[in-house]
C-alpha cells in the first residue's frame, strides 16, 4: 500500500468530492491495467541504452486522461501539476518523481497510433463485455456522425488536410471526417468503429459494421436501399440481414389528423426508440469528452483516438449501469 503524503491527508478532510475525481476513481476501478500494460509492452522501449524509460502504466494513465479531458500535450502536463485528482490518478509523488513532460507524452501517443493500440484496447473492452454477458448479439444499430476539421490554410503547407473532405448536410456545408459506429441493439454498447472522409456516404461503410451473428440492423432514412448494394447481395450472411431503417417523413401518407390508429407512424416510432441507443455514445464522445472537432491531421490518428474514446464510453456506460463487478470478472 502506497504511503500517504501530507497532501493526501489534507485532501482527505474535504467535504465534497469533485465530479472529475469521481470519474477518475471509477475508471481506476474498471480498467484492467495489467492487461493493457502487457498489450503495450512489446512496442515500448526496453531501456537497454540511454535513459531508463518511464513506466508504461504511468504513461498510459497520462495518455488516457489526455483523451478524456481533450487536452494538448503541454496542457496535459500542466493540468497534472494543477490538479490533485489527476496527480492521484497518475499515482505520482513529487518527492520521488515528476510529471512526464509534453515531449515524452508526444512520443507515447505516436507509439499508440503507429501500432494501432487504440483499436486493440477497444477490442479488448468489447471482448470483456461479451465475456461478462453484458453485450447482446443478433441486432446492430448503424449510424455516422460528422466531425469537423479546421478548414483554414494558415499552416506550414498552406493547404487543408488532404484526407478530410467537405459534405453538405441539410443546408450547411461541413469539412472534416465521418465516424461510423455499430452499436448493440440490446445493450447500447459500441462494438465496431470505422472512420472515413466526410464525403463518403453512410451506406458505404455499413457492411463493415454488421457482426457475423447479426440478424437485424437498424438505421435512419439515410440507410434506405442498403440491402440492394453489391456488398450485401453477394455475401451469404449479409444478404439475410433484415434492415429496419426509418422511412423519410414525406413517405408517410397518413394524415396527422386521422382519428384512427396511425400504424405507419407507430412503426416508425418503434424503430426510432431502438435506434436512439446509437446516439448515446456519440453524446459521450462529443459532449462528455469534448471531442467535437478533430485535433490531428489525417484520419488514422483521429480514428485511433476515437477507438480510445468509444472504449471509454463503453466503460462509462458500464459504470453507470452498475455492472463494474461483472465486467471485471469477465
Amino acid at each position: 500500500m502506497k504511503q500517504q503524503t501530507f497532501s493526501d491527508f489534507e485532501y482527505a478532510h474535504r467535504r465534497k468530492t469533485t465530479k472529475r475525481e469521481e470519474f477518475l476513481d471509477s475508471m481506476e476501478t474498471i480498467i484492467p491495467w495489467k492487461d493493457w500494460v502487457e498489450m503495450i509492452r512489446p512496442y515500448y522501449p526496453q531501456g537497454k541504452r540511454g535513459r531508463k524509460p518511464i513506466e508504461i502504466e504511468t504513461m498510459l494513465r497520462m495518455y488516457l486522461m489526455q483523451n478524456w479531458f481533450n487536452l494538448s500535450d503541454v496542457a496535459m502536463e500542466d493540468a497534472i501539476y494543477d490538479s490533485y485528482a489527476m496527480r492521484k490518478f497518475m499515482r505520482l509523488d513529487f518527492i520521488s518523481q515528476q510529471v512526464p513532460d509534453a515531449t515524452t507524452l508526444l512520443h507515447f501517443r505516436h507509439l499508440m497510433e503507429s501500432h494501432l493500440l487504440g483499436e486493440k484496447i477497444f477490442h479488448d473492452v468489447t471482448r470483456r463485455l461479451e465475456s461478462a454477458g453484458l453485450m447482446m448479439h443478433g441486432g446492430t444499430i448503424v449510424d455516422a456522425t460528422i466531425i469537423a476539421a479546421p478548414s483554414s490554410t494558415k499552416n506550414q503547407t498552406g493547404e487543408r488536410d488532404p484526407e478530410m473532405h467537405q459534405t453538405k448536410k441539410g443546408n450547411q456545408w461541413y469539412f472534416g471526417m465521418k465516424v461510423h459506429t455499430g452499436v448493440c441493439a440490446g445493450s447500447g454498447y459500441v462494438h465496431t468503429v470505422t472512420g472515413t472522409a466526410a464525403n463518403v456516404h453512410d451506406i458505404n461503410e455499413t457492411h463493415k459494421l454488421i457482426r457475423p451473428d447479426d440478424e437485424v440492423a437498424y438505421g435512419d432514412s439515410g440507410y434506405n436501399g442498403v440491402e440492394s448494394r453489391k456488398e450485401f447481395t453477394e455475401d451469404p450472411h449479409l444478404s439475410t440481414i433484415e434492415f429496419r431503417s426509418n422511412v423519410r417523413p414525406s413517405k408517410i401518407k397518413t394524415n396527422k389528423n386521422y382519428p384512427g390508429i396511425q400504424w405507419d407512424r407507430a412503426i416508425e416510432q418503434r424503430k426510432s426508440s431502438v435506434r436512439s441507443k446509437v446516439e448515446h455514445p456519440f453524446l459521450i464522445v462529443k459532449r462528455f469528452f469534448g471531442y467535437a472537432k478533430v485535433v490531428y491531421r489525417g484520419i488514422s490518428k483521429n480514428l485511433n483516438r476515437f477507438n480510445i474514446l468509444f472504449a471509454s464510453a463503453n466503460l462509462l456506460n458500464c459504470i453507470r449501469a452498475k455492472r463494474t463487478k461483472e465486467f471485471c470478472m469477465g
